[in-house]
């Protein structure tokens, strides 16, 4: 599918939008509930990864199976996750794969890690690549090290599934940590439940088992990433530009949440309301020629910042985003090959990008291609404020947020399929 975004000249006031549940909490509480089924969860993502996360786990559960095949299809967290959860689903052979850009991403650090821990994972295809054969076991030791510098989520895989090892974990990083916000948000989940972390240096320790009295339900906060469009929307917009935003807290789990101070630099002012909302408005036209920003804890926000000052004519300089070469894409590569035709200069490196210039605001028609990565047709969709815009595969956003679309309708951007 492949949609129209007209270059809408309007002032939103008033605008309301109710994003749900963060990805990233629902998924890690997903994983607990699988292990704790006393925990109760408001407030779910609806993203396609969480429903394959849910899926998954609900297989899981059905007994007297010779062999359960779980494909995970573009959902990279569910990947990591669940290869840790099966290991230690006693009696369970599973073979977990995904989609064919899965398959080129990296695990084999995680199943070593797990390997050492006592679990018993096997790649049935190309050695250190999905898919995996895991056949689920009690895994006896306790102590385990890894890579600091990789996807925090192979981190957390191991956390979560941390209470349920005999005698917990003894997890020791080595080197630079990557996404340290994501690990923290894991274990203050894990505290939630009951269960004891500590995090000193590049050591932490989560001891076995939960203590959950009386649990009350969970409410997961609406997800940051989500937001950062409409941050992108209302610095692209006029002054008196103002868009509220439901169920976010100031004191977030999510790394994300630093796009409050960072849109400042943009004249964009966030206001977090008693009723847990957030107003996010343009106050000012100010805006620095240009903008070095460390991202390596949050990469998500990396594609709509880029955007975000390619509209507004300002250079930028992100680092710390090594991690984007082993998305849904090399994002990298994909925000170099459709930022260029619109005017930008762009340079990356392996873990930078840079980027000069402002859009072509004669293009009569931009063609954005979007490799199958949810997060290149929400992050370039802002620009259609300045340029008329199609965005191709546009269907992809339903990974992450599958209301986008409508949600940019009801605030008045003209869409419509062609």
């Amino acid at each position: 599918m492949n949609l129209k975004i007209q270059n809408s000249k309007f002032k939103i006031q008033n605008a309301t939008i109710a994003i749900s549940g963060s990805k990233s909490e629902t998924n890690r509480l997903l994983l607990l509930q699988a292990l704790y089924p006393n925990i109760s969860i408001e407030n779910t993502s609806n993203s396609d990864d969480s429903e394959v996360m849910l899926d998954a786990l609900q297989k899981s559960k059905i007994r007297n199976q010779k062999l359960l095949r779980i494909d995970v299809h573009h959902a990279g967290t569910a990947m990591r996750f669940l290869t840790a959860y099966f290991a230690i689903l006693e009696g369970t052979e599973v073979i977990l794969t995904g989609s064919s850009r899965m398959q080129e991403r990296p695990i084999q650090i995680l199943v070593d890690a797990l390997n050492q821990l006592g679990a018993e994972i096997n790649y049935i295809e190309k050695e250190g690549f999905p898919p995996i054969k895991i056949v689920g076991k009690k895994l006896t030791q306790s102590k385990v090290s890894l890579p600091a510098n990789v996807s925090s989520q192979y981190i957390s895989a191991l956390l979560l599934i941390a209470p349920k090892l005999e005698n917990g974990l003894e997890l020791n990083l080595e080197g630079a940590i990557t996404s340290k916000p994501y690990i923290e948000m894991t274990l203050a989940l894990l505290n939630k439940i009951g269960v004891a972390t500590s995090f000193d240096a590049n050591c932490i320790l989560v001891s076995p088992k939960a203590i959950i009295e009386n649990p009350q339900a969970i409410n997961i906060e609406s997800d940051w990433s989500s937001a950062s469009y409409y941050y992108s929307i209302v610095a692209l917009s006029e002054i008196g530009t103002q868009i509220q935003l439901s169920n976010f807290n100031k004191n977030s789990l999510q790394a994300d949440a630093v796009l409050s101070e960072l849109y400042k630099n943009f004249g964009v002012a966030t206001i977090f309301n008693a009723d847990n909302s957030i107003t996010i408005s343009k106050t000012s036209n100010s805006k620095p020629k240009a903008i070095n920003l460390q991202l390596n804890s949050s990469p998500d926000i990396a594609q709509t910042i880029a955007v975000t000052c390619f509209g507004l004519g300002v250079s930028c300089e992100l680092y710390g985003l090594h991690t984007l070469k082993i998305k849904e894409t090399d994002r990298l590569v994909a925000l170099k090959n459709e930022l260029t035709p619109l005017g930008a200069k762009v340079e990356i490196t392996s873990d930078s990008i840079s980027i000069q210039g402002c859009p072509n605001f004669e293009l009569k028609n931009a063609v954005i291609k979007t490799y199958q990565d949810h997060r290149m047709a929400m992050a370039f969709a802002p620009l259609a404020i300045k340029i008329p815009l199609t965005i191709e595969q546009a269907e992809v956003v339903s990974k992450s947020y599958p209301a986008f679309w409508n949600d940019l309708k009801s605030i008045g951007f003209q869409i419509s399929e062609i």
